[in-house]
């Protein structure tokens, strides 16, 4: 297993402002800088905002959080890639709580950067489960309010999770017959998610979106799973005995998932359990390649579609309720003097090469 960065390289290497932004250059434009408006390549770095370059096609002004899970933020990215290291590298995951004594910011801004990137580590063209794969559902306890959480008297979430099963010796699935054991194997990849209940509507939407059509799926024997079409079904009957023996790759992962809820959050809350879920997803495929956590999520990240603290609690804006009216149109300042918004660039502007990264 490659060695992931430690903290005294990880500082060198994003050490200041600059060295964050030529990072996050390369991840969000890797074949050079491509202008959102127009898509051109021609731009120039404003000395006075370092993060902002202006097209020199359409004068259009670009950050280069724009349009990404950073966007809008005031927080410099020296912050952002601590908190992102952290929350990729640490075996436990990182609570907004112990982010805001890292990081030493309020806990308002830390729980904010925690839920913008967890909604980062879904990378949106990850590959379905496939070979064999284990299928179960759990309860987990959840929170309510600010009392102390007590997870004996605490009200229930249903979650359902799928796991591949590997084969120690070839290193990927392989099917056997029913009723067959799996013995010398591993666990892969998994998936989990919240369901309303235990259903077959709600069983099918999850294998369906989340296994591959073929797969051999090895289950409780669930009345829902037999009215899967196209999967290979190999039930496996629970009864007296512990479901941790049946199935025990996918109870081994929720039994880590539970006590990684409770020991990082003391509890999850149901509002934001999908991220949070999301958050374990992703750093449990990767627990054989740390030193690449940290590339991918701030990758996804750069990717990634913008969300407000309002989109993340699910109300509305106060502040959009009335539009502005401006009395005279917006002036912005650029390379070649102040300019009014949406105006073509003026006349006799040199035409620089493509810009390079920072």
């Amino acid at each position: 297993m490659a060695r992931a960065r430690s903290l005294s390289e990880f500082q060198r290497a994003f050490s200041d402002e600059a060295s964050c932004v030529a990072f996050l250059f390369k991840r969000r434009w890797p074949d050079g800088f491509i202008c959102p408006g127009c898509s051109e390549r021609r731009a120039a770095v404003l000395k006075s905002r370092p993060r902002l370059y202006e097209c020199l096609d359409c004068g259009r002004q670009t950050s280069i959080t724009a349009g990404t899970a950073m966007h809008r933020s005031k927080l410099p990215l020296t912050a952002w890639f601590w908190a992102a290291h952290l929350m990729a590298t640490h075996s436990n995951g990182m609570s907004a709580r112990q982010l805001e004594d890292q990081l030493g910011v309020t806990y308002k801004t830390a729980w904010l950067l925690t839920q913008k990137l967890r909604r980062s580590m879904v990378d949106p063209d990850r590959e379905p489960l496939e070979g064999v794969v284990e299928v179960d559902q759990a309860e987990i306890p959840f929170r309510e309010g600010d009392a102390f959480f007590e997870p004996g008297n605490a009200g229930k979430i249903l979650v359902i999770g799928a796991v591949e099963v590997i084969d120690r010796d070839v290193n990927q699935a392989r099917p056997r017959r029913k009723h067959a054991k799996y013995l010398d194997t591993r666990s892969g990849r998994i998936r989990l998610a919240m369901i309303a209940n235990n259903s077959a509507k709600s069983i099918e939407a999850f294998v369906k979106a989340n296994v591959k059509r073929g797969t051999t799926l090895i289950t409780d024997g669930h009345a829902s799973y037999p009215g899967l079409a196209g999967y290979r079904h190999d039930p496996r009957i629970v009864g007296k005995m512990a479901g941790h023996i049946v199935l025990p790759w996918i109870h081994r992962a929720f039994s880590l998932m539970k006590r990684w809820s409770l020991g990082t959050y003391h509890g999850l809350r149901r509002k934001h359990v999908d991220t949070y879920l999301n958050e374990f997803v992703f750093r449990y495929n990767r627990r054989f390649h740390r030193h690449v956590s940290f590339e991918a999520l701030l990758g996804l990240a750069a990717h990634y579609e913008p969300a407000s603290y309002w989109d993340i609690v699910k109300r509305d804006n106060p502040r959009k309720r009335a539009e502005t009216l401006r009395r005279a149109p917006r002036r912005s300042k650029t390379a070649t003097g102040m300019r009014q918004d949406r105006a073509p660039p003026a006349q006799g502007v040199r035409r620089d090469q493509p810009i390079k990264p920072a």
